[in-house]
């Protein structure tokens, strides 16, 4: 049950502040048609964002290109299996390792120098700035959507422009 009173959807709580809603909405459409990242990377690090986060809403969302891109339900079990499921590459387990230390530790990862060698050798800045920005995106928005127990039962299919 909402702990603010709105209906129990995922936009509504948003619409409270339609600035800020607006806002967060435009955010997340730059996520996926702007990002530059192949959208198996995209889905990576959000889904283990969204178990970080217990948000049931991010943790059930699927893509729309799911199929076309070799996303299926095993690509999503595993995302805690990350170092030895053999489904994911170099550069989606890079990912993963990202979001996970930044949902849970942010200063470790900020001082480890191996990692950041590691993923640079993997991935630009731009795409390390790209998935900075969407990991903030989803970490602040799952959680939110959690604590706030809002849109906790909608099921969403996302929408995205990247390649897979």
């Amino acid at each position: 049950m909402p702990r603010i009173e709105v209906e129990d959807t995922v936009d509504d709580w948003l619409m409270l502040n339609p600035a800020l809603g607006k806002g967060l909405s435009v955010l997340g459409q730059a996520v996926y048609t702007a990002s530059g990242l192949p959208l198996r990377i995209l889905e990576a690090a959000r889904m283990r964002i969204a178990i970080a986060n217990d948000c049931h809403t991010c943790r059930n969302a699927r893509q729309a290109r799911a199929t076309e891109c070799g996303l299926d339900q095993d690509f999503y079990a595993h995302i805690l299996e990350w170092r030895s499921w053999p489904g994911f590459n170099a550069r989606e387990r890079l990912a993963i390792e990202y979001a996970e230390r930044f949902t849970q530790d942010h200063l470790g990862l900020a001082g480890d120098d191996d990692f950041w060698q590691r993923l640079r050798r993997q991935f630009t800045d731009v795409e390390i700035s790209s998935l900075a920005v969407c990991c903030s995106l989803w970490l602040g928005a799952g959680r939110t959507a959690r604590v706030l127990d809002v849109g906790q039962t909608c099921q969403l299919t996302l929408e995205s422009v990247t390649p897979c």
